[in-house]
């Protein structure tokens, strides 16, 4: 992983427990004796983002779990992670979670029935494919225990798991995986797992679940070959950004291919 800096470990710490205090760049970098530049320049190489980005995706954590812990209206959690229009927390929240806040508030049904679904597929070799000629990302996804769930893995633009991704896929087991039909761009590959027994509450708000992402950004070219990824899931780290994204409207999506899949063979 490289050099260890704990004072940017300390930082992220405080983020974590003020995130409903102004963070603001140089008052971060002041906490780690850094000038600005060489703190926002480390905490990216150790986190993946910028440090505000990190603290705003947080933030929008923050608001996730409000929604579906708290009776607080939309607009006063809106407040409550600093966004002071309605439309622009609505709009942020709507990009980054793939629903609207009302529409996640309002979700666990929908989720639970999305996650029975996934447990009882059984022909998971007719999931989407596409042609041979088409570029693919394949590699191998393990763990340093068994697992019995789902795995969802997907090529985001960023390197934080937020917004719906150009491309991904589901996997009912550690091993072989492959993302057929990526179109050229650079991506961050990344893949969290869910046990069958986790509750629908702690896929909603996945804060625990075992995750995994590439250390590098994938480029993918016209006619070329990417090389193979191999991850190790792991337990969420202090680093680790957020996952944004709602995880079962992802399987949703998912499942939506298979049914398609199915009735065109």
């Amino acid at each position: 992983m490289g050099i260890q800096h704990s004072e940017i470990d300390d930082v992220i710490t405080y983020i974590h427990a003020h995130l409903d205090e102004p963070l603001e760049l140089s008052w971060l970098a002041s906490q780690a004796a850094y000038s600005p530049y060489h703190f926002a320049r480390i905490f990216k190489s150790r986190t993946g983002l910028p440090p505000l980005y990190y603290v705003s995706s947080l933030r929008l954590q923050k608001a996730k779990e409000l929604l579906l812990r708290t009776d607080l209206n939309i607009r006063d959690i809106g407040m409550e992670i600093g966004q002071q229009s309605l439309g622009t927390f609505t709009t942020r929240f709507t990009n980054k979670v793939g629903l609207s806040p009302s529409q996640f508030r309002q979700y666990g049904p929908q989720a639970g029935t999305h996650f029975s679904s996934l447990r009882q597929l059984n022909n998971w070799s007719r999931a989407p494919r596409f042609s041979q000629t088409d570029t693919s990302v394949e590699g191998t996804i393990k763990a340093a225990s068994s697992l019995h769930g789902v795995i969802l893995i997907g090529l985001f633009p960023k390197p934080i798991p937020e917004g719906l991704p150009p491309h991904g896929t589901l996997i009912p087991s550690l091993g072989d995986f492959c993302i057929s039909g990526v179109t050229p761009g650079i991506y961050y590959l990344m893949a969290t797992a869910i046990s069958w027994n986790t509750s629908t509450i702690d896929y909603l708000l996945p804060h625990t679940t075992l995750r995994t992402r590439s250390k590098q950004p994938i480029v993918v070219e016209p006619f070329t070959a990417i090389a193979p990824q191999h991850l190790e899931l792991h337990p969420p780290r202090l680093e680790d950004p957020p996952i944004l994204i709602s995880l079962p409207l992802l399987m949703n999506q998912f499942l939506q291919r298979v049914e398609q899949q199915l009735s065109n063979p």
